[in-house]
């Protein structure tokens, strides 16, 4: 996975657990792309502050995500449910038993997961 959309996944799932100024900043950062200078201006602290910032807004989401792995889960599920819908749409290659046998093992592994 690409470093912006797992911090973009992150921040989805564990967000809310920063505090209102560092929801802020690394909002800016990541979900509207702007730079280190552009956040520190409008802010009013030094880019230096912003990157430390946003770095340690980074440790805190990932740690976050190493002792919940709801994101972890989230990616696997959606996968999951993308082979689901893969062998829908080739349902008519194939016997409605092996069909329905692949789905169900698909449909345990999700729940497994939750």
């Amino acid at each position: 996975m690409n470093e912006i959309l797992e911090q973009a996944l992150l921040y989805d799932f564990y967000g809310e657990l920063l505090t209102e100024h560092q929801k802020e900043i690394y909002e800016q950062f990541v979900l509207e792309d702007l730079s280190l200078g552009e956040i520190a201006v409008e802010a009013g602290i030094s880019r230096q502050g912003v990157h430390d910032l946003v770095k340690r807004c980074g440790r805190t989401l990932k740690g976050y995500e190493d002792k919940l792995h709801l994101v972890e889960k989230f990616v696997s599920i959606k996968e999951k449910v993308k082979q689901i819908d893969e062998l829908l749409d080739g349902y008519e290659e194939r016997k409605p038993q092996e069909l329905v046998a692949d789905i169900r093992k698909i449909s345990d592994e999700i729940i497994e997961e939750l």
